[in-house]
Parts: C-alpha cells; structure tokens; sequence
C-alpha cells in the first residue's frame, strides 16, 4: 500500500496543526520543546528528529514518490496531541504549621479543708501535713500544697488546715483519690487526728492561669452557698461578679472559680474560688481597701446564704516523703 501525494501532505497539515495547538496550550510557558518523532519508511528508520525541524524536513520524504506502506495509519489529532502534551509542575499542596502552642486544657482545682483535733500532738500534725505533700509525687498530680491556715472567716465553720491540688482532668482526680498512697495517707495520718473535713471541687476556665502557685504566694479561698430556689441567671450573676475581681483588685495574680461538681462533702456550698496574691502584704492591702470590698460584696449578698473564706500562705518549702 503507498500513500499519494494528497495523503503525505494530509499528514503534514496534521503536524502543523499539532505544533500550532501546542504553542497555544503552552502560551507563556518559555519550554524548549525537544519531542521527537521516529518515522519508519519501508525497511528504513530515520534518526530521530526535534519537532522544529521535522516540520521543513518533512516534506523532503513526504512529497517524495517513496512508498510508506509500512508507516502506520494516522491516529486521529486529538490523540496525536495527547502524545505531546507539554509537562507542567505539580504544585504539592501547602502545609499550614501552627505556630501557636497549644493552651493548657481545663485546670480541676481540689480543695480540701480539715479541722485538726485541738488534742492532736504537733508531732503527729506535722506528719499529717507531710504525709500531704508528699503526694505531689504521683503522676496525676500538676499542683500540689498543704499546710496551715492562716485565718478562717465563717460564722459556722472552722477549720485549721488546707490541701489544694490540680489536676488536667475529672478522671485524674479520680485517679489520684483511689492511688494506694493516697488512701495510705488518709488512713495513717489524717483520719486519726481530724474531726472534720470538707472537699470542693470545680473547673478552673482560665487557661492561661500559671498551674504552679509560686511559694511565698498568699490564697484566699472563699466558698459560697447560695439560697435556695436561685434562678440560673442569678447564679451567672454571682459568677460574674467573682469573675471582674481581677480587673478591680490588680493585687491579683490568679483568679479561679467555678461550681462544685462534688457536693457530697461540700456541706452544701456550690461555688469556690481562689485569689492567689505575690504575698501576704498583697493580701492585706486587699482588706485595707474596705469601701471596694464592700461594693461587690453588696452585689449578690441577697443572693448567698453563707460564705466561708480562708487564707493561706503557700510555704517556701515544704517536706515531700513517701
């Protein structure tokens, strides 16, 4: 089978075209185009050839009187362009890293409140707050701090020393309440000297509080009941006050509060904070500034039925022995 001369230059319109169209797909792409094409002409290949030039050379075989029944037939544009479709640079998708780091989640605050025996010996006292602060040991616990009250104020309560503890969650509180140490020391050197104990606990919002209250630190716990049959924006309310403390009093170096979520040992007080000062003289120029201090107590006294407030000075260094 030969081809005529109409069909040889048929196949030469094609690759114009070819070349045509893919100088319109590449339009600002400054690609050297290097593709060659290899045509076989009955027991004879020619090398191979770059496109820019086939396209004037063609034409010397193409227009000859040679036979080419051995090239195949002519694959239709569309697939010839396929062939020479121009590579183009995949982008691989941009990673965004977050350069923020990631905030503390809700801090758990545990508050324990005991009232030693007034037969209790100082020797067995001390090994009561010891026994506590060694627990700071345990791998649940991120915050850890016991010892003695420096005042309390209640009407009704009295209590003669303090625990406070945090913790990243409910379930590490949990974790740390049913530790064998834990049990152990509650046992050996608490139960037998305390006649009462209260526990208060709540979700600290504040991510950005520091975890570790510094020694040398004065805290002021305050833990409130409500009367009963508040409505919910009532209780908001109170929380809102606790809350704009901080902007009032810039004394304060923390501010936590929340609603207990253990009531069982909580003697029906719902809502606790804690107001960590630099010192106790940070504290105490708190109290000297009575007029403020009574201003936000006038906000929600209709709302509370009792408040029980302690002070605490975190010491500056505390035993830890297991």
């Amino acid at each position: 089978m030969s081809f005529s001369l109409q069909d040889n230059a048929l196949f030469v319109t094609h690759l114009i075209d070819l070349r045509r169209e893919f100088e319109l797909e590449t339009k600002s792409h400054t690609l050297e185009l290097n593709v060659t094409a290899s045509i076989t002409i009955k027991h004879h290949a020619t090398p191979l050839l770059p496109l820019t030039m086939l396209c004037s050379r063609a034409r010397s075989y193409l227009l000859s009187p040679l036979s080419l029944s051995s090239l195949p037939p002519l694959k239709p544009l569309h697939l010839l362009r396929r062939r020479f479709k121009p590579q183009t640079t995949v982008t691989p998708p941009s990673i965004t890293m977050s350069t923020s780091t990631t905030p503390n989640h809700h801090i758990i605050e545990h508050v324990v409140l005991f009232k030693a025996k007034p037969s209790a010996e100082p020797t067995r006292i001390n090994a009561m707050v010891n026994g506590l602060n060694s627990l700071t040991s345990l791998n649940q616990v991120l915050h850890l701090t016991a010892g003695p009250l420096l005042r309390t104020r209640s009407q009704s309560l009295s209590f003669t020393h303090i625990l406070h503890t945090r913790y990243k969650s409910k379930t590490d509180l949990a974790d740390y309440s049913a530790h064998p140490s834990h049990v152990g020391v509650v046992n050996e050197f608490v139960k037998p000297i305390v006649d009462d104990i209260m526990a208060f606990d709540w979700v600290n919002d504040d991510v950005t509080c520091p975890v570790v209250v510094k020694p040398g630190s004065a805290m002021r716990v305050s833990l409130l009941k409500l009367k009963e049959g508040l409505e919910e924006n009532e209780k908001e309310k109170i929380l809102g006050v606790i809350g704009g403390l901080k902007s009032k009093f810039g004394l304060i170096d923390q501010l936590s509060f929340g609603e207990n979520f253990s009531p069982d040992r909580a003697k029906g007080y719902s809502i606790g904070s804690i107001g960590v000062f630099p010192g106790l003289s940070e504290l105490e120029e708190l109290d000297s500034n009575a007029e403020l201090v009574n201003e936000q107590k006038e906000k929600v006294r209709d709302l509370l039925d009792s408040v029980l407030v302690v002070d605490y000075v975190v010491p500056q260094s505390q035993t830890a022995s297991l």
